[in-house]
């Protein structure tokens, strides 16, 4: 994992894991544009249309391709700018506590974040295939990211040895990720419905928290 000493769990993941499009919206006022057009279409609950974006912003569609590359990248930033705040607001939630309570609850609170989001479910509901693949797969860079900041928490609130050592934070980011996919999507991954409940249960056990 890339150091990140010093970085707030809003910085760690984009950190951790960059791509050619996060750099482009940093430095260019062109990506940057056609970046907060899709981010607004994106939170009204519209499907992200290249042909539409590039239309808003008075270009052609080879401009807007020049400027961010394919479909999926642009959505997978768009995607990864809204987990962020999300991580942020789970964080304050769980400020009181400490330790593996901490990184629980935390967690608990990004999956609630995330079934509760209506603009959100919207997008899994109208491209699911394509969901799962930017959200849990290495097709996109958001997997590698939120890795990195679950990471980023293990090792933040339970050190380099968490669970006495019987893991390493790697690994344990690893688990705790996949159980928040499972809970977040289970509709679309085994037809079940999303539960904060039993992803809150979940995290508890994984984490050893009593109670």
């Amino acid at each position: 994992m890339q150091s990140t000493v010093g970085a707030s769990i809003a910085e760690v993941g984009l950190a951790a894991a960059p791509s050619l499009l996060s750099d482009r919206i940093d430095t260019r006022d062109d990506a940057m544009r056609a970046f907060e057009g899709a981010r607004e279409a994106f939170i009204a609950g519209n499907r992200i249309s290249m042909g539409e974006l590039a239309a808003e912003l008075g270009v052609d569609r080879t401009s807007l391709f020049r400027w961010v590359g394919n479909r999926d990248a642009l959505l997978s930033e768009v995607l990864w700018s809204l987990a962020v705040p999300t991580f942020v607001q789970a964080e304050h939630a769980a400020e009181h506590l400490s330790g593996a309570p901490r990184v629980a609850a935390m967690l608990t609170e990004f999956v609630d974040g995330l079934i509760n989001s209506t603009y959100f479910r919207t997008f899994l509901r109208r491209e699911p295939a394509r969901a799962l693949r930017l959200l849990t797969t290495k097709e996109s860079p958001i997997q590698r990211r939120f890795l990195a900041t679950v990471e980023w928490l293990v090792r933040r609130d339970l050190g380099d040895e968490p669970l006495g050592g019987a893991i390493d934070p790697a690994g344990l980011a690893y688990l705790l990720s996949r159980v928040s996919e499972s809970f977040s999507y289970a509709d679309l991954i085994s037809g079940d419905e999303p539960s904060v409940e039993r992803a809150g249960a979940a995290f508890r056990l994984l984490l050893r928290v009593d109670g």
